[in-house]
């Protein structure tokens, strides 16, 4: 059974937005473009809204998920304050570790890729063929983190995309990287669908529109077997939780992001639990209306569908999904 959580306040709640140079970097790129929103008819007609658009991640910077615009941002930023060559270093589920390892390789830099003993040998093998050291940690994605942070030091940077208490500058510039995800929509949205894992894109979603003028309701969506921000935020405080194994791997995560967390707590509207059958229905779903998503990014969906009876949307509303990373090979 799904778990709820709603803040009533979270709309009034306001910060401070993202650095400015944060998109202009991006467009900087090569490969950059803005990738699409792409309206479902079938989605909108079943949910009884006037619109569902689809944030499609599948092809950013040449990788199949979104996560190279926090990890290259954060990349940037940190070389600029150190000198000679480094090892990047990171713990992942897949995709981030996937983004650090290809800009290691187009900056001429060696790196480092912890992955915990669920991660596919598929993601594995695709870590490795962007030159990465992969080292399976055979427990958690949290005993991957903490194996990753004890390694780095000196030379080795830890590019991580979750915050702790000593550890929050570089989590910082990668949640600012997911900005530019959210300033590339130029619709105004009733309510805006994104996963959590640690929180990081979550953090940024209520980070963008809380700091703007546009302000819809924002639901957050997690697996039922990995629910660290909804059982934190039904606890009231930051809590971990064990898990084990899910399709939606990059959210396969116990322990929120210390930065996200207080950002969440005061400005993201709803939270919802979901289960892999519900994710896996929804990926199929994306699929036959033409967008590659697999179940993490899918998640939005199957959180919409879990959410709806308990959301103040109507025939004129327009919901935003944000799908984070392609259909798996």
């Amino acid at each position: 059974m799904a778990r709820w959580y709603s803040n009533p306040s979270a709309r009034s709640w306001r910060t401070t937005p993202a650095p400015a140079e944060v998109l202009a970097f991006h467009q900087s790129l090569s490969g950059y473009r803005s990738t699409p929103l792409t309206p479902v008819r079938s989605l909108a007609a079943e949910l009884g809204v006037g619109e569902v658009l689809v944030k499609d991640e599948s092809q950013r910077l040449g990788l199949p998920a979104f996560k190279a615009l926090g990890a290259w941002w954060a990349i940037h930023r940190t070389l600029q304050d150190r000198s000679g060559p480094v090892e990047l270093v990171t713990a992942t589920d897949g995709n981030h570790g996937r983004a650090v390892a290809r800009r290691a390789t187009m900056l001429g830099l060696s790196s480092h890729v912890f992955v915990p003993d669920v991660v596919s040998d598929t993601a594995i093998d695709a870590i490795r063929a962007e030159g990465a050291t992969v080292t399976v940690v055979p427990d958690s994605y949290d005993a991957a983190v903490a194996e990753a942070a004890s390694y780095a030091s000196g030379t080795r940077l830890l590019i991580q995309d979750s915050a702790w208490p000593g550890y929050e500058v570089v989590p910082q510039h990668i949640v600012d990287g997911y900005s530019t995800l959210f300033r590339e929509i130029d619709v105004r949205p009733d309510l805006v669908v994104v996963p959590m894992g640690v929180g990081s894109i979550a953090q940024a979603a209520v980070t963008h529109y809380r700091s703007g003028s546009i302000t819809p309701a924002l639901l957050g969506v997690e697996p039922a077997s990995a629910s660290c921000v909804t059982t934190s935020l039904l606890a009231g405080e930051l809590v971990t939780v064990p898990t084990g194994k899910t399709a939606m791997a990059g959210l396969n995560c116990g322990t929120p992001s210390t930065l996200a967390w207080p950002v969440l707590r005061s400005g993201l509207d709803y939270s919802v639990t979901v289960d892999d059958e519900a994710a896996l229905e929804a990926t199929a779903d994306l699929g036959a209306a033409g967008i590659s998503s697999g179940p993490s990014g899918a998640a939005t969906l199957a959180g919409l569908r879990a959410a709806r009876d308990r959301l103040d949307l109507n025939p004129g509303s327009t919901v935003i999904l944000i799908s984070t990373e392609a259909a798996l090979p």
